[in-house]
């Protein structure tokens, strides 16, 4: 699970922000909102709430971006990595980036920090506490010779042939952790805190990431049970009473071809190959609806946004249940009436074990209700005089703003959390 999650100089976000999973010691909640493991109380729940382009979304590419950036390392040494530094200042654009993460993986707390510029990784370090904190290893990239220099702490024991062998596979772009994926080595810390990148931390899902897809082939496949998936939304009042999914063959045009091509590291010439086939497997999603005691079947694509975006959420919503998995989701309203909304978060609440879930929302109703959220859990986003982003919880505003009493909707209507639109006149004068 995260504990901690820290960013500094990329994109909106200038100085370092930080977003805490760790509980205070309220208790308000405790047994729905808070997992503990030793000596740790976890969040499971992060709502960040925020004008537009104050940075909350921002905030999750970070932590997308850091995902990929030990998952996916780059191929050549040439190759640029995908993100943008603060450009509203002078001297930031030429200044690296840093990111860092604190999380425990399998009772073990691990703290990871990297340091880049969009040409090279500068520097990275992995701590590991059992009980007590000791390096893993640090990194520095020598820029001249764009070589990076890899040194072990004295707990981890690996041979020079390995060392070296991992110090090659180490691009001047690519994290160590990156480097470790492309080496035949055994080492077990570095196999754990990989293994938590790929299983427990999953892409963002923006409002435009087709969920429905990955639902139906995780169905497919057995990772997620299609039975859970159909309870979840009997309860979401969608008159939905099963989920019907078929193979069907489509011809392999040029445009997919092309499509595949875009969204795959297949080379053209790999993906035109399967023109030979002619036709490519698809799959086809029917929900069938009760009515009357009679069964229809209608196609995925004539349900309403809001049906199909919910589909997606109960896939998502099985996975978390399921397994533990931490899913950074942008806009979750969209699509959504704020009760199925509600019914979601609270069921994830009232349900998970150990994932965790990052979002983004403007669904201001939730704060009207303190029986269904911790101060800790709720963030925001605002927009300093420089344009920069500032992100702080509600738990960090004392009494003299915040008390038990206080309605918390009014205030961040009112402007006293800060967190809202600052805007002009309705008055608009056109000028021809």
């Amino acid at each position: 699970m995260i504990l901690n999650f820290s960013v500094r100089n990329f994109g909106s976000i200038k100085d370092e922000q930080t977003l805490s999973f760790e509980a205070e010691k309220s208790r308000h909640l405790e047994d729905a909102y808070v997992v503990k493991i030793g000596e740790h109380r976890i969040l499971k729940v992060a709502l960040i709430f925020g004008a537009n382009a104050s940075g909350k979304t921002t905030l999750l590419k970070a932590l997308d971006f850091l995902r990929d950036l030990v998952l996916e390392p780059q191929d050549k040494k040439t190759d640029e990595l995908n993100y943008d530094p603060f450009l509203f200042d002078a001297h930031t654009p030429e200044q690296s980036s840093g990111i860092s993460i604190e999380f425990i993986q399998n009772g073990v707390r691990y703290f990871y920090e990297v340091e880049f510029l969009k040409k090279a990784v500068l520097a990275e370090a992995l701590y590991f506490y059992n009980p007590n904190r000791a390096l893993v290893y640090k990194r520095v990239t020598n820029l001249d010779r764009q070589f990076a220099e890899i040194s072990f702490g004295s707990k981890i024991s690996i041979e020079k042939t390995l060392e070296r062998s991992l110090s090659s596979n180490t691009l001047w772009n690519n994290t160590v952790l990156g480097g470790f994926l492309k080496t035949n080595i055994d080492l077990g810390e570095l196999q754990e805190v990989v293994d938590w990148f790929k299983s427990y931390l999953k892409p963002m899902v923006s409002s435009r990431t087709e969920l429905g897809g990955f639902v139906t082939a995780g169905i497919e496949r057995g990772e997620i049970l299609k039975s859970d998936v159909v309870n979840i939304l009997k309860k979401a009042d969608l008159n939905i009473s099963d989920i019907v999914i078929r193979e069907e063959e489509e011809d392999l045009t040029d445009s997919l071809v092309e499509f595949l091509h875009r969204q795959s590291k297949a080379s053209r010439e790999q993906i035109k190959r399967l023109k030979d086939r002619k036709v490519v497997a698809a799959l086809s999603v029917d929900f069938e609806h009760t009515v009357n005691d009679v069964k229809y079947n209608l196609p995925l694509y004539l349900e309403s946004e809001g049906t199909i975006r919910y589909y997606g959420f109960a896939g998502l919503l099985a996975l978390l249940l399921e397994r533990s998995t931490a899913v950074p989701i942008d806009e979750l309203e969209a699509s959504l009436h704020p009760d199925l909304y509600l019914h979601f978060l609270l069921s994830f609440v009232l349900n998970a074990s150990r994932s965790q879930l990052i979002a983004t929302t403007h669904n201001r109703e939730l704060l009207d209700n303190k029986d269904v959220f911790r101060n800790d859990a709720i963030w925001f986003t605002d927009k300093q005089d420089g344009c920069a982003t500032e992100l702080y919880s509600l738990a960090d505003f004392d009494s003299t703003v915040v008390r038990n009493t206080t309605n918390v909707l009014n205030a961040y209507k009112s402007g006293k959390l800060s967190g809202t639109p600052n805007l002009g006149d309705t008055y608009i004068d056109l000028s021809r």
